[in-house]
């Protein structure tokens, strides 16, 4: 007892401390003038002659003036949910294999009203990526929570029976990014540089500021993230025995 009491005070301790030391160092003082390179940033952000059109600098840097680099990052993404995916590979009906009747109706319908404003927020946050802070990624992330407050409510069954399956969240994944890929792309095809932005793509629609290509990219990138994390859910999910069976049927095998 005294040696777990020892450590969490060696924890807090350090906790403190750490807080301490960052409070007092440059990292919590405000910067007396802009770096080159974030001058930079700021004022090409939604002016200057490199505009990305996009008032939210983050999005721009992320998507247009580092774009190369996100797409990367997003395939390692997409490699490891693929790869993660490949080690269970049980098909729906497996999945289906006990039935579970879910929570009570007061639950369900509860669940079903904040899973829909869920949704809401998510595409929110995903659609105005380029205007204000949160994009695709975080955008799908929240997308995710939905499935997930749905799996315990109304039973993985329920969800593999709607149709919603991991091998189609698969597929929906792998099109969200080859779309990531073709947007890049694009502008290729016209002479220009890969992962160009204004000088492909419109900044406005309709009188609508997207800012080129980043309304696109937040868009695919939302529609891959939360399927992929939805299917990876399904499989978490999944009740213990099924696995055990599938497994005695490949050792016996």
């Amino acid at each position: 007892m005294s040696r777990r009491f020892a450590v969490l005070f060696l924890i807090l301790a350090l906790t403190i401390a750490s807080a301490l030391a960052l409070s007092y160092t440059d990292f919590a003082r405000p910067a007396k003038e802009l770096k080159p390179i974030g001058l930079f940033y700021v004022e090409n952000s939604y002016f200057g002659n490199l505009t990305a059109k996009s008032p939210e600098a983050v999005t721009a840097i992320v998507w247009d003036y580092r774009g190369l680099d996100t797409i990367y990052e997003s395939a390692v993404f997409f490699l490891a949910i693929i790869g993660g995916l490949s080690i269970f590979r049980l098909e729906s009906s497996q999945l289906m294999a006990k039935e579970a009747k879910g929570l009570t109706k007061i639950s369900k319908t509860g669940t079903k009203i904040i899973a829909l404003l869920i949704i809401s927020v998510s595409a929110s946050i995903a659609l105005h990526g380029h205007l204000t802070p949160g994009g695709g990624f975080q955008g799908g992330s929240t997308l995710a929570v939905a499935p997930l407050l749905l799996i315990p409510v109304f039973s993985i069954t329920r969800l593999v029976s709607a149709g919603i399956t991991s091998k189609r969240l698969v597929i929906a994944r792998s099109a969200a990014m080859t779309c990531v890929g073709l947007t890049a792309l694009l502008p290729v095809l016209k002479g220009l540089e890969l992962v160009s932005n204004l000088s492909f793509y419109p900044a406005e629609i309709g009188g609508e500021l997207i800012s080129g290509s980043l309304f696109f990219y937040n868009l695919f990138e939302y529609l891959a993230v939360g399927s992929g994390f939805t299917a990876v859910f399904l499989y978490l999910s999944t009740f213990e025995e099924t696995y055990r069976r599938e497994i005695e049927k490949e050792v016996g095998t």
